[in-house]
């Protein structure tokens, strides 16, 4: 394997290291599923070493690409001297916390992520109880004896989420030997999501906030936060009233401006707002709601989804209606463990 110059018209999963700007490399790893199928990691040097932004998923083939994309840069995993993860998702944080039981590489993770690893870290946690708890206060019954059945297949070791070694202040910065990142803290995605900008070298590190391609999921975590959208859009202002960057997302290919991307997705959400609002009918659930929306930049149908994107699905609706709730656009009654939704 050869470090190649970074093409962004080329298909951006593909195996290798790609140099992005001088010192930085982008290194797709690959994921154990279908809908993402690669995570970027950004290697950065440091001083005879490297400090990784993300990690990758702790699975066998992951690993092995990262072996290799190290060797090209003439490294190994234990040259990484520390992992900066921009969120607590497993395909960011669970090879950095692999890699850790190795070497005794340092790992930060923004501070906002205390709740979910507290939570993902306790011995008794079963996988997706949250998630389906959640499912059925938005009316989605028929579809949580199957992800109940599903979460009982997903192996659990609380040692995988084991806290990070530092936790990371928004308006903080980290001094690396040749560059200084600043974190900025972009809770929505999950509730300590942070990105890191090099204001020299005019990059942001933005991790799922923001992605080129797709909107990321809002309001799947383990411990959610109240308006999980609102914040997301809180956050997309913020980093829209910074100066400008060069967009280095963790799923899809590198940008040249953050701030373009950003005014699309804040349309986005605007147009689905209204979209949400005027669907909804006195007394509908979430689940009801998600069934009357088109999902993805093809527009299907909420019955098209697989079942873990219908539980994004509703999860998001989740979000919007309550955001629209807190706008005074909608109103909600909860009764009987259920939320219901209606015109205000």
């Amino acid at each position: 394997m050869q470090v190649e110059t970074d093409d962004v018209t080329s298909d951006w999963t593909r195996p290798g290291v790609f140099e992005v700007a001088a010192g930085v490399y982008r290194i797709p790893l690959p994921l154990p599923h279908d809908g993402l199928r690669s995570v970027n990691v950004y290697a950065l040097t440091a001083d005879g070493g490297l400090v990784l932004i993300d990690s990758g998923w702790a699975i066998t083939e992951a690993r092995q690409a990262l072996d290799a994309a190290l060797a090209a840069l003439d490294a190994g995993v234990e040259d990484v001297q520390r992992f900066l993860v921009t969120h607590v998702h497993r395909d960011h944080y669970a090879m950095a916390v692999a890699v850790r039981r190795e070497f005794g590489t340092t790992v930060s993770l923004g501070e906002g992520e205390r709740p979910a690893i507290l939570a993902l870290s306790t011995p008794s946690h079963r996988p997706m109880t949250e998630h389906w708890q959640a499912l059925v206060r938005h009316g989605a019954g028929e579809i949580v004896e199957a992800l109940r059945a599903r979460a009982e297949l997903v192996p659990h070791d609380p040692a995988d989420w084991t806290g990070p070694d530092d936790w990371l202040a928004g308006g903080t910065d980290v001094a690396l030997p040749t560059r200084t990142l600043r974190v900025v803290a972009t809770p929505g995605h999950t509730r300590g999501h942070v990105v890191f900008i090099d204001h020299d070298a005019q990059l942001m590190f933005a991790g799922d906030h923001v992605l080129p391609q797709i909107t990321p999921s809002i309001g799947f975590e383990s411990v959610p936060a109240v308006l999980p959208l609102g914040d997301y859009l809180d956050s997309l202002r913020l980093v829209r009233s910074l100066p400008d960057q060069r967009l280095l997302p963790a799923h899809g290919p590198v940008g040249p401006s953050v701030h373009a991307r950003v005014d699309e997705l804040l349309h986005h959400h605007a147009e689905r707002l209204d979209h949400a609002c005027g669907v909804v009918q006195d007394g509908m659930t979430a689940y009801e709601v998600a069934g009357r929306l088109t999902w993805t930049r093809r527009e299907r149908s909420f019955g098209d989804l697989d079942l873990f994107n219908q539980m994004l699905a509703v999860a998001e609706t989740a979000a919007h209606l309550d955001l629209l709730v807190a706008q005074g656009r909608l109103k909600a009654t909860d009764a009987d463990g259920m939320r219901r939704y209606g015109p205000a």
